[in-house]
């Protein structure tokens, strides 16, 4: 049992380190080595400088509602996490730790919604940045899509997971 929950817990922690990294990270889409573009930026290398300059990613309606789901998946997960460590100390010999399962299946969710979004509408997200179509899916996208099985498994462990002393 205890190795089940060492297990639970470490997966946890790393999902929600993948979590904000696929966040804050600037490489959801890529057009080569010098430009790029995340949820909040559009970055291009400048040789000259040897440095990164950023502008900030247009506005558009599916971007925001992208942005919003990312850093609503980030809250859940981390409450999850918060909630886990509370309830590991005060529940009660035997006690599932439902709320934990249920804030890691919406963080779960919501990643899902945002990655079915970006992959469906990313063409209509980087029309203003130029030759949409000329690149490919960065890291921090691969990252997301990976979050999303990781984080419905730990909901469903975590509702399954009994304490014991």
């Amino acid at each position: 049992m205890a190795f089940l929950l060492m297990s639970v817990t470490l997966l946890h922690l790393i999902t929600l380190a993948m979590l904000f990294i696929a966040t804050m990270e600037k490489s959801w889409w890529v057009w080569d080595e010098v430009k790029n573009s995340d949820l909040w930026y559009n970055c291009m290398f400048d040789n000259t400088t040897g440095s990164w300059l950023c502008a900030s990613a247009g506005e558009n309606e599916w971007l925001q509602s992208i942005q919003a789901l990312m850093v609503l998946s980030v809250v859940f997960s981390s409450i999850s996490f918060l909630v886990f460590l509370v309830q590991l100390f005060t529940l009660s010999k035997g006690g599932l730790f439902y709320f934990t399962g249920l804030c890691q299946v919406c963080a779960g969710l919501t990643d899902f919604a945002v990655c079915l979004i970006y992959t469906l509408r990313h063409r209509d997200i980087l029309q203003d940045s130029g030759e949409e179509w000329a690149g490919h899916f960065g890291y921090c996208f691969i990252l997301a899509w990976i979050c999303v099985p990781l984080l419905l498994i730990s909901g469903v462990l975590y509702v399954h997971l009994r304490k014991k002393e």
